[in-house]
């Protein structure tokens, strides 16, 4: 598993350890060059900005939010191909992949961080059960590059709709933070 540079102490409140998440990579965020982040949430609804915008002074770090929970608006505000929808639903890694791009152009930010997912506790099927979440990152590193590096996964989380969409945000923010530090440190600006 990838090592972060920091992390937050823990806290026995879900709330709380996702807002210190997202205060963490906002402020890790805040210190590169083109410094700025946008989500892209289906299945979260919103609740991975609603993170980010907790912490007092997230503009310096945080650009906006896609709620892209039906898939026309996936296809409307961030330019996901309906033939992709089509051919392997809404919840596939190609369509995560899709959202962090698009909200990668349409933000013109350095991250990006897309989620597409069953809350449940209905809309599961065999092989997308419930708790099934598609993650896509975006990372335009250094500041401006013209192919970013996109990356996405997979996960399976338990529990009900609540404890799902905490465990997809908890996700979403870590791994971000994760990629971010292994891909500056591997990949470092030259002044």
């Amino acid at each position: 598993m990838l090592q972060t540079s920091q992390t937050p102490e823990r806290f026995p409140d879900a709330e709380q350890e996702r807002i210190d998440w997202a205060r963490l990579l906002g402020q890790r965020v805040a210190g590169l060059q083109g410094g700025l982040i946008a989500t892209a949430e289906s299945c979260t609804g919103g609740l991975i900005a609603a993170s980010f915008t907790e912490t007092a002074g997230s503009s310096a770090w945080f650009s906006r939010g896609y709620v892209t929970y039906a898939n026309q608006a996936k296809i409307d505000m961030l330019g996901v191909d309906a033939a992709t929808l089509a051919a392997g639903g809404a919840v596939s890694e190609a369509v995560a992949i899709q959202m962090a791009r698009g909200a990668l152009r349409g933000a013109d930010v350095l991250l990006s961080m897309a989620v597409t997912g069953i809350a449940g506790p209905d809309g599961g099927t065999p092989d997308k059960p419930v708790g099934t979440v598609c993650f896509g990152w975006g990372l335009r590193w250094p500041a401006g590059t013209d192919e970013p590096l996109l990356l996405a996964e997979t996960r399976h989380f338990t529990g009900d709709r609540r404890a799902v969409r905490e465990q997809t945000v908890l996700h979403a923010l870590q791994r971000a933070l994760q990629l971010l530090d292994q891909y500056t440190a591997e990949h470092p600006v030259v002044a």
